[in-house]
């Protein structure tokens, strides 16, 4: 990753990624799925590592090595735990696997952000230092990747893990190459059995992961890749008005819902194609009633991470509220800063810890003296947390403090011209489209419903997600924008 002189974060990755939704993807699946299909179990781990290895090696081979390291690292201190019984060491080994993790991510995502910022902060007493930044490659996936090995090492100390003592094994784990790049972050007690025991995939996989796979790929490249060039020629601005700002903030929350949740949902149909159920990393989290609600359906394989490696350790909500306000705070502002190496991302996570600082206050404190207002209460509720997480997109979207500024002044001084309508009449086909379908699931309570349902309507569903593929589908769209995290 490189950044600017004002140590604003500003991606800057390879090209050559083999984008799910390219040719080339569809080509290496297919061969891949065949030589599975051939093969007995004992062979098709290695069939699964050699294709992980390619899928990533396809966009930097260099990177290979970083991976395999800090893996080895990990496969070899996980069972030197295992097999210790003195805490001491146990303790010393599973410092030296985070401590390796957490040194090569914090070296390839925040060595330039803390030398601008000592610089920085040193010029401001009159001190002058001199400074080089690194032009630094960010290896993809290596956020995800590294939060699914810290929680594997962290198992296995707690004994909640058994080690594994099969290298092939854990390597596929940590290299799978549907969730590589961008999640869901799994851990090991989920994933390894499966990747360990033999797999039959059964006709529902086959079923419920086409409608994954092709559900996921609507919402990318119908959805978030239109939506992509109306938000970027928005907050390319440097002022705004308050039409920008509330279009801007709009189309980046469903740009960035259909970009991540397409891919996760991609992903976990195509585990389902390989005998592999990943978790449900995204449960309709527009429809949320508070921000507690939210971080239970957004990114859920992070914030169940956050949770468990961060919030619970820290003391969770047992040391009194006073401690719990700051732990929330202390894990959310963490949680910003794993989204990137700028001001903007610590930001938004200090944003997201005081929304859910306020909402266990006014949980504790006042809601059970107000009445409650049934159905029309929860809308409002809906309506209200989705204008909070509206905001917070914009601190998410703009690293730039002017702009910023700017969006700031316009939402202040309030007006919406005649050109609102016009310009939401051209979002509102691809955001409609998610909101009927997720509404549909949502009130369902079951996120497969479409691939569940009659043939007749599943088929209805079907030709009605590939004619909007077909005439409104994006070739060559923008890359997934969690492939910079």
């Amino acid at each position: 990753m490189r950044y600017d002189r004002a140590g604003r974060g500003k991606p800057h990755t390879a090209t050559g990624f083999m984008l799910f939704n390219s040719f080339d993807f569809l080509i290496f699946l297919g061969v891949v799925l065949v030589l599975l299909r051939m093969t007995r179990h004992s062979g098709q781990n290695w069939i699964l590592l050699a294709a992980s290895c390619f899928f990533y090696g396809y966009w930097d081979w260099r990177f290979l090595g970083v991976l395999f390291f800090t893996s080895g690292v990990d496969f070899v201190t996980a069972q030197w735990m295992e097999d210790s019984p003195v805490e001491t060491r146990r303790r010393a080994l599973v410092t030296i696997s985070i401590c390796a993790n957490l040194g090569v991510l914090g070296f390839f995502k925040y060595s330039n952000f803390f030398v601008e910022n000592v610089a920085y902060a040193l010029a401001s007493f009159g001190i002058r230092a001199p400074h080089q930044l690194l032009h630094i490659v960010l290896p993809v996936g290596i956020s995800f990747y590294t939060f699914q090995a810290i929680s594997y090492t962290i198992d296995v100390y707690r004994r909640r893990q058994r080690a594994c003592r099969s290298l092939k094994d854990f390597l596929v784990y940590i290299t799978f190459f549907p969730q590589l790049m961008a999640g869901p972050i799994e851990r090991a007690g989920t994933m390894l059995p499966q990747l360990c025991a033999p797999r039959q995939v059964t006709r529902e996989d086959i079923a419920e992961g086409f409608y994954l796979v092709l559900w996921g790929l609507v919402k990318k490249a119908v959805i978030a890749d239109n939506l992509a060039p109306k938000v970027n020629r928005i907050f390319a601005q440097s002022e705004f008005t308050t039409t920008d700002v509330l279009l801007g903030a709009l189309g980046f929350a469903f740009q960035i819902y259909g970009d991540f949740s397409g891919y996760t949902d991609m992903a976990r149909g195509i585990a389902r194609w390989i005998g592999v159920r990943l978790s449900l990393n995204f449960d309709h989290p527009y429809f949320s009633t508070n921000p507690q609600e939210f971080w239970r359906r957004w990114h859920i394989s992070l914030s169940t991470w956050l949770r468990e490696y961060l919030y619970i350790p820290l003391g969770g909500n047992r040391r009194g509220p006073i401690r719990t306000y700051v732990n929330l705070m202390l894990t959310m502002l963490l949680g910003g800063l794993w989204h990137g190496a700028a001001w903007n991302y610590v930001a938004w996570g200090g944003y997201q810890g005081a929304l859910l600082m306020g909402h266990r206050w006014f949980s504790e404190n006042l809601k059970a003296r107000l009445p409650s207002l049934g159905a029309l209460g929860k809308v409002a509720s809906v309506a209200l947390m989705f204008c909070c997480v509206l905001y917070g997109w914009l601190l998410f979207r703009l690293r730039d403090g002017g702009q910023l500024g700017a969006a700031h002044h316009a939402l202040w001084h309030f007006h919406l011209g005649a050109e609102f309508l016009p310009r939401l009449a051209k979002m509102l086909p691809y955001i409609g489209l998610v909101v009927v379908v997720d509404a549909a699931t949502f009130f369902r309570r079951d996120p497969l419903y479409f691939a569940r349902r009659n043939v007749w309507l599943t088929a209805a569903f079907y030709l009605v997600l590939i004619y909007f593929l077909l005439i409104f589908g994006v070739n060559g769209g923008e890359q997934f924008i969690y492939f910079a995290f």
